[in-house]
């Protein structure tokens, strides 16, 4: 089986850094009012900038492949072209049509030479790290000298006021109080735009240091756990989710069916424990110590939850010392399948990282419950 490098990891964020005062500039007012929730959750979850592919007037400045094929593009260098990929994996939470799928697109921009194989990993959060894995096992295999593999977001578009303004109505005509569900405002003061690309090459660069990826495993709790986080679905009080295409096409905008919405009770219950589980599973398998561990770089959605999830991984037995952890939400709000990636190209790219340093990645998915973890060695 043949070793796996990552040698040059890239990002691309839209446009200017936007602050929390800035947010409804951009997204709108709902009901023409400043929301009510927005200070609680900015509060709680410590983001301060983000970015959104919007301008002020709330129009478009690029879709999910455009925000992928530009991250690609850093990738180009004179060793590396786009005549080069023989692999493109692509994951994202939010491809900019049902079909065709969001690596086709991302290759038609990216106006190859020559045929290329593509892959489309879809989901949440791990996405970006089920498209890296499926690079990595091909190239591990030998089927493909090289992979360029993204994590990718467009998600403003569906944050904007008017995609709840219906809803909004809906209530005031009913003379309730037009506000809409805390599950769908949660995630509207959270979430971020902007795309990531690795390359995976079979050997490493002469006179640069490249990642080494060791593993990758993964773990769904689908079978003990219904889900949290969803879009373009009712979820039933059984927990069952009924699809859009199963929901009169009137309820669509009165019920916002396409918003994302975010069981918040479920996740605060579960996210933290399931976390500190799949951990624990892949320091057993893989045999690792934590004193061997140099760097966490773990994706969460909230500030809220930092303090909390090292708790919990001590309550488990494993404590990382505050100096290993690398964390960046903050500065880029949260990029879904895209967040881990941008944290690691960060580390990768602004930290003076040394030969036989490793690398902890971790990555977990609200959506029904799905974990990812992967350890990379600097060489």
């Amino acid at each position: 089986m043949t070793d796996v490098y990552i040698n040059k990891i890239t990002k691309y964020l839209p446009g200017e850094a936007i602050s929390n005062q800035e947010m409804e500039s951009y997204l709108g007012l709902i009901d023409d009012k400043p929301s009510k929730a927005k200070p609680i959750i900015l509060r709680n979850n410590g983001i301060k900038t983000r970015y959104y592919a919007l301008d002020k007037n709330g129009k478009a400045t690029h879709n999910n492949a455009t925000l992928t094929k530009q991250a690609i593009a850093l990738l180009f260098d004179e060793n590396f072209g786009a005549e080069d990929i023989a692999l493109l994996s692509t994951g994202t939470a939010t491809p900019d049509q049902l079909l065709p799928a969001h690596a086709s697109m991302v290759h038609g921009l990216l106006q190859t030479k020559q045929s290329i194989a593509v892959n489309t990993a879809s989901g949440i959060c791990c996405s970006g790290m089920n498209a890296l894995n499926y690079g990595y096992l091909a190239l591990k295999a030998g089927v493909y000298p090289n992979a360029v593999c993204t994590g990718s977001e467009r998600v403003s578009a569906w944050l904007r006021a008017d995609k709840f303004q219906q809803e909004a109505e809906k209530l005031k005509s009913l003379e309730a109080n037009p506000i809409i569900a805390f599950q769908r405002e949660f995630l509207r003061w959270m979430l971020s735009d902007g795309a990531a690309a690795l390359l995976l090459e079979n050997k490493p660069r002469a006179g640069q240091l490249s990642l080494k990826i060791e593993f990758i495993d993964f773990y769904s709790y689908a079978h003990e756990l219904e889900p949290c986080m969803y879009a373009g679905g009712h979820k039933q009080a059984d927990g069952s989710l009924t699809s859009w295409m199963d929901i009169e096409t009137s309820q669509w905008l009165e019920e916002s069916v396409f918003s994302i919405n975010q069981d918040t009770k479920l996740l605060g219950e579960n996210i933290l424990i399931k976390g500190a589980e799949s951990l624990v599973q892949s320091f057993q398998r893989h045999q690792l110590q934590v004193a061997a561990i140099d760097y966490i770089l773990v994706h969460i959605s909230s500030n809220f939850f930092k303090d909390k999830l090292n708790e919990a991984f001590e309550k488990v037995g494993i404590h990382f010392q505050k100096e290993k952890w690398f964390y960046n939400l903050p500065e880029v709000g949260n990029v879904g399948s895209a967040s881990i990636f941008i944290a690691l190209e960060d580390l990768f790219n602004n930290t003076a990282l040394q030969k036989g340093q490793k690398i902890l990645l971790c990555v977990p998915e609200s959506g029904r419950f799905t974990y990812a973890v992967s350890l990379l060695t600097v060489c």
